[in-house]
């Protein structure tokens, strides 16, 4: 997601919790919002898109396919479709962060493109990003690699002050979450015996023959 993009939503949900029609649904108010981005790390940054690009982009495109095609398991393939209608967008992509320079900020790209981006979302009001890595047909061993760039040259960047700015924002947010729970209807908690039994799929679970006690 682009970082303008998440700003928008970051401010659409802050503003509703703050507002006087937030009623929550459940019984907190857990105020933190997280994006979906791709995540491929390498000191190269053509490398990293070569890595990275089609995992990601092809698990848009499979969600897409999934709705707009009938599929046929096990027989429908997906990948030669996402292959056929790809054409240069791979070497594009390379090509547009290249001529970027400083400017390309990416969680596909160098770990300094990704703290790059990482900061623009965070500026934008962002909590948490959940990084997309195993998608179509992306490499265990790119995903550790790009991992332990993540760990000893991207994170760093962001744990000083983390807990102190998460204090901060719970602070100012406190009066507004109360007086949204307080709007709330609660329901009366139900009764032990008002509460259906998950039955059991099986009578008696198989369980392996083990020699740990």
């Amino acid at each position: 997601m682009d970082p303008a993009e998440a700003r928008h939503w970051a401010d659409v949900y802050y503003d509703i919790i703050r507002s006087d029609e937030c009623v929550p649904l459940g019984h907190s108010v857990n105020a933190n919002i997280a994006v979906v981005t791709g995540f491929s790390l390498h000191s190269e940054r053509a490398e990293a898109i070569r890595r990275g690009f089609d995992g990601f982009h092809f698990f848009a495109y499979a969600l897409r396919q999934l709705v707009v095609h009938h599929t046929i398991p096990g027989h429908s393939d997906i990948w030669d479709r996402y292959e056929a209608q790809r054409g240069s967008a791979l070497d594009d992509a390379v090509a547009a962060a290249l001529d970027a320079g400083d400017d390309y900020a990416d969680t596909i790209g160098t770990p300094a493109d990704a703290v790059r981006w990482l900061k623009q979302a965070e500026d934008a009001g962002i909590d948490h990003v959940i990084f997309l890595q195993q998608g179509g047909k992306n490499l265990h061993s790119d995903i550790c690699a790009s991992l332990r760039l993540f760990g000893s040259e991207v994170l760093g960047e962001f744990a000083p002050g983390r807990a102190e700015r998460e204090a901060a924002k719970a602070e100012e947010l406190a009066p507004y979450i109360e007086k949204a729970l307080a709007r709330k209807e609660w329901m009366r908690p139900l009764d032990r015996h008002e509460i259906p039994v998950v039955e059991a799929s099986v009578v008696q679970a198989a369980v392996p023959a083990s020699n740990i006690s």
